[in-house]
């Protein structure tokens, strides 16, 4: 079965390179033009839509997907950045929990936000929630699905999943930039192969 994960577009706190977790914000409107003259053809139909929760996630999935379902997977959601929320590396630039976190290689975590462990553990757990849900549906097996998600989560799932495996900074997407895969069953185990942009 084909998967296909799509980061949202570009939104003003991406333009400003601003961390841009549970902030809820749109998307630029040339961004939804930039999409719009570039939907993505996709090499299998797609069943259903998996999306994260935000606003600039939701209004990709509209701009790409028109008129297909979207399920809405809480789990998804981008990181909870704490007291890095909506600023930029300028207005962090001085703040001693910020210089700990850069010089942990993001392994500290956000004070007052998500550590990248329990992220992880909940994207993971948002992605086997959406394939419960998938698999309980006449014909599942000869469908792709996408996911209309956030950076943080797109490199989570193939720092997790994929074969080779990658680790997690190699995964990085633009806005509105996508990666596809194989989702293979290896016993109870499950991994993506093949792994590409699209």
């Amino acid at each position: 079965m084909k998967v296909y994960f799509i980061r949202h577009g570009e939104t003003p706190g991406n333009l400003e390179h601003r961390y841009v977790g549970r902030t809820d914000e749109g998307l630029l409107d040339a961004s939804k033009e930039a999409l719009s003259e570039r939907k993505v053809r996709f090499g299998e139909p797609v069943d259903r839509i998996y999306v994260s929760p935000m606003k600039r996630c939701l209004q990709t999935a509209a701009i790409l997907f028109p008129g297909l379902p979207q399920v809405v997977i809480e789990d998804l959601r981008e990181c909870d950045f704490g007291d890095f929320e909506y600023r930029n590396y300028a207005e962090l630039s001085g703040n001693l929990d910020y210089q700990a976190f850069i010089d942990s290689f993001g392994q500290s975590g956000f004070p007052g936000g998500e550590d990248l462990k329990s992220f992880q553990e909940r994207c993971v757990k948002g992605f086997l929630q959406a394939l419960s849900d998938h698999q309980g549906r006449e014909g599942w097996q000869e469908r792709s699905l996408a996911f209309v998600v956030h950076g943080g989560t797109v490199m989570t799932l193939f720092d997790r999943f994929s074969k080779p495996h990658r680790s997690f900074y190699e995964w990085q997407l633009g806005n509105g930039e996508g990666l596809c895969a194989t989702l293979d069953r290896e016993g109870d185990g499950l991994s993506f192969t093949g792994c590409g942009p699209f």
